[in-house]
C-alpha cells in the first residue's frame, strides 16, 4: 500500500491507497473519486505494510483510504466501521476523522 503523511495546522493528514488505484478515477452516479499522484503518491509516499498503515491511522487526525487492501486493513484493525465504507465503481473508499 502507498502511505503518505502530511502535518497540517489541524493535525496529521494520512492518505493510503492500493498501488493499482493510483492515477485512476472512479465514477458512480454523481460521485467521482480521483486517486491522484498529487494527493496519494509523490516522493513523500512510501510503500508500506499493514502494520505501518495501522500505526499511521491511529496517529491521524484525518485520513483518506482507497482500495480493497487499504480499506480492509483499517476495517480489520477496528479503525473504520465497515458499514461506513463506500464502494465507488467497485472500488472501496473510506474517510476517517478523529474528533
Amino acid at each position: 500500500m502507498l502511505l503518505r503523511e502530511r502535518q497540517t495546522s489541524d493535525g496529521l493528514l494520512v492518505s493510503v491507497c492500493d498501488p493499482d488505484c493510483l492515477g485512476e478515477t472512479y465514477v458512480e452516479g454523481e460521485i467521482e473519486l480521483d486517486v491522484t499522484e498529487a494527493f496519494y503518491g509523490g516522493e513523500e509516499a512510501e510503500e508500506v505494510d499493514a502494520d505501518a498503515v495501522v500505526d499511521s491511522l491511529t496517529r491521524a487526525s484525518v485520513a483518506n483510504l482507497v482500495g480493497e487492501r487499504a480499506v480492509s486493513v483499517a476495517v480489520e484493525a477496528g479503525i473504520v466501521d465497515e458499514e461506513r465504507v463506500l464502494s465507488v465503481d467497485g472500488t472501496l473508499h473510506a474517510q476517517l476523522l478523529w474528533m
